[in-house]
């Protein structure tokens, strides 16, 4: 699988300053690519949220489970169900597409939308045994505020959710002694160089945690995991992305990535572009999701 191509190719349209307000040009482009790349799969939904007034719009895809086989009679089967005869639980897949100021958002976060992209086009392709939502978030820069509008909306609808993965910067790889760093104790567990990709989930997703890292590390991708009680507020650097509001609302909730600042000297800055990047690194988180994920 070649996903390195396709991946650059995302990025190439998605990193510029893209920040809602002061770079609204390039904000309203990245979210029409998205809007067209997903629409290739199916029905785009525009989820809209107001902040302070202004109405924001997360983008939403939903792809159906994998479809029965027809028998010979050409009646078709039951779809896949989960235990007591009930449909298979969604899983929510999602990325942020907003920067913060000034910054061309290459890691932070085009990787993530990136890779989300790669996963519509795969997941459509090849649907897996659970319904998938993949969801473009916006806002997430200031406040997780597209994340938690959503989150609290499928509270509210009393939806059940297999398990929500955040893709949060899955770029940057640095394989020097010492070029990874961790909050305080954690460097204790785990190695000191930042070329793996790392995965954070609330205790409930510790299974899930162990099995998606076996997969991924099988792909041939270095991958860590590290379960956290309590929402996360006990390390508050385990909280950075749109899976925090659905810890929040109590569901299963997994963060993708490479750690950000604890390893990326260009988080949140202007030199956050293409070029530091490690494409081959980025196409083995992708391609190891995909495995992993289809193994859920």
């Amino acid at each position: 699988m070649n996903l390195k191509e396709p991946l650059h190719s995302h990025l190439i349209q998605i990193v510029r300053d893209r920040h809602p307000y002061l770079a609204s040009g390039g904000h309203f482009y990245v979210q029409q690519y998205i809007r067209e790349q997903f629409a290739q799969w199916g029905t785009v939904e525009i989820d809209d949220f107001a902040v302070r007034g202004r109405i924001h719009h997360n983008l939403i895809l939903d792809l159906p489970p994998l479809s029965p086989p027809r028998s010979q009679g050409g009646k078709l089967e039951q779809l896949p169900q989960a235990k007591g005869g009930k449909q298979e639980k969604p899983i929510v897949i999602g990325a942020h597409y907003d920067t913060v100021p000034g910054t061309p958002g290459a890691d932070d976060n085009a990787t993530g939308v990136a890779v989300l992209l790669e996963l519509a086009a795969e997941f459509a392709s090849n649907p897996l045994k659970y319904p998938v939502k993949l969801v473009a978030f916006d806002m997430e820069e200031s406040g997780y505020f597209g994340s938690k509008d959503y989150a609290d909306k499928l509270k509210a609808q009393k939806q059940s959710l297999r398990l929500m993965i955040s893709l949060e910067m899955l770029g940057y790889c640095n394989h020097n002694p010492n070029s990874q760093k961790y909050p305080t104790g954690l460097k204790y567990f785990y190695p000191n160089s930042g070329n793996f990709i790392a995965l954070i989930g609330n205790l409930r997703t510790v299974p899930d945690l162990i099995n998606l890292s076996d997969k991924i590390r099988k792909s041939g991708q270095l991958c860590e995991w590290l379960p956290v009680p309590n929402r996360g507020l006990i390390v508050p650097d385990t909280r950075r992305s749109d899976h925090a509001p659905f810890w929040d609302n109590g569901y299963p909730a997994i963060m993708v990535t490479d750690t950000a600042n604890m390893r990326n000297p260009h988080y949140h800055q202007a030199s956050d572009r293409i070029e530091t990047l490690d494409l081959d690194f980025l196409a083995g988180v992708c391609g190891g999701l995909i495995e992993a994920i289809r193994h859920l």
